[in-house]
């Protein structure tokens, strides 16, 4: 025991620890009302599972996971076309798995998987040699995940995986003109996916422009979102006296929008304090990959940085209206034991690279 306490990184565990428990009054207050205990206990069992992986993902180590990095990616891609064949159909979208009375959601864990064998397939080839071949490679590793997660669909799983690709290049030394490239190759596309979208979530990006236009339909769970989080005011309306959320104006408030009820209850203060420790665990990526000589670390850590930063500002910011609804969660916040056990694991890693950093 001692010996796997030795090199931890404990302020990335506690501001994980805090942010967990900032879930913990969030979810009971979203939902005691209507199910009582139900969603809580649930949620703090699913805790404890992610607490336990954690520490066995920090005892395996980066380096070991990285070792069979290709067998979890395929494997990743087992699941999800497993999903697309015969997952649970929930509100038109076949995105889980059901094991007995759970459900959990493959693109969660795919995210990791894709990192490991990206930042495995960097790392063996040199940075200034070939890097058209690996560029292209690197890319296509990552958008059969994409294509999968899209036909579920999931739009917005899908398009995490895109900033995580170019911070992982990034890190590995790719040339500036290759992601200026593929910007514009993004834009470039922008007409052909659109119509490749559901008609719903068209409706979503229409309504990100223009939520008055149907504030009753495609615009209402914008409109009442932004609703939520203004009338918190400064300090809140306090720890369970949330009027919006209590009532069932906004949907999914205890998983996607559940960053509503921490506005309307903790007003801005409880939201500034919420950002300020993602903040701080963005950064404490960077420093633990910046002290890291080990380049697979360092990819990897990249890649773990831009996944929690991307998801929290997307999140946050499809909840007062900067960004389109894409059905992504609040990572450690949002009800769900996929995401938060995927987010544990995640941040096992970051440890056991800080904790390995003195072996190379």
């Amino acid at each position: 025991m001692m010996r796997l306490l030795k090199g931890i990184h404990w302020p990335t565990v506690t501001v994980m620890l805090i942010i967990s428990g900032v879930s913990f009054f969030a979810i009971y207050s979203a939902t005691y009302r209507e199910y009582g205990h139900y969603f809580i206990y649930r949620q703090l069992m699913w805790l404890g599972v992610a607490f336990v992986l954690f520490w066995i993902t920090v005892a395996i180590g980066y380096r070991s996971l990285l070792n069979v990095s290709y067998m979890i990616y395929s494997f990743s891609l087992l699941l999800l076309v497993f999903v697309l064949a015969f997952g649970v159909i929930r509100q038109g979208a076949q995105r889980w798995i059901a094991i007995g009375s759970f459900v959990l959601q493959p693109s969660e864990f795919c995210r990791l998987a894709t990192m490991f064998v990206l930042a495995q397939f960097l790392a063996e080839r040199a940075r200034r040699l070939g890097q058209k071949r690996s560029f292209a490679m690197g890319a296509f590793l990552v958008m059969i995940p994409f294509i999968l997660i899209l036909k579920q669909p999931d739009l917005g799983s899908a398009l995490l995986f895109i900033p995580i690709l170019l911070a992982m290049l990034f890190v590995w030394g790719v040339r500036i003109r290759y992601l200026i490239g593929v910007f514009f190759m993004g834009l470039a596309s922008l007409p052909f996916a659109w119509f490749s979208l559901k008609t719903y979530q068209q409706k979503r990006l229409l309504v990100f422009l223009n939520p008055n236009a149907d504030p009753l339909g495609s615009g209402y769970t914008a409109l009442q979102s932004k609703i939520a989080v203004g009338s918190g005011g400064l300090l809140g309306k306090g720890w369970l006296h949330g009027t919006q959320t209590q009532l069932q104006f906004v949907p999914e408030h205890h998983t996607d929008f559940i960053f509503c009820v921490i506005g309307e209850e903790f007003g801005f203060a409880g939201c500034a304090f919420l950002i300020l420790l993602f903040c701080l665990m963005v950064g404490y990526a960077l420093h633990i990959m910046d002290r890291t000589t080990d380049q697979r670390a360092r990819i990897l850590a990249a890649g773990i940085a831009a996944m929690i930063f991307f998801q929290v500002m997307i999140n946050i910011g499809m909840t007062i209206g900067l960004a389109p609804i894409t059905g992504i969660t609040l990572p450690l916040v949002s009800y769900g034991g996929s995401s938060l056990i995927a987010t544990y694991m995640a941040l096992g890693i970051l440890v056991s690279i800080h904790k390995e950093r003195s072996i190379f």
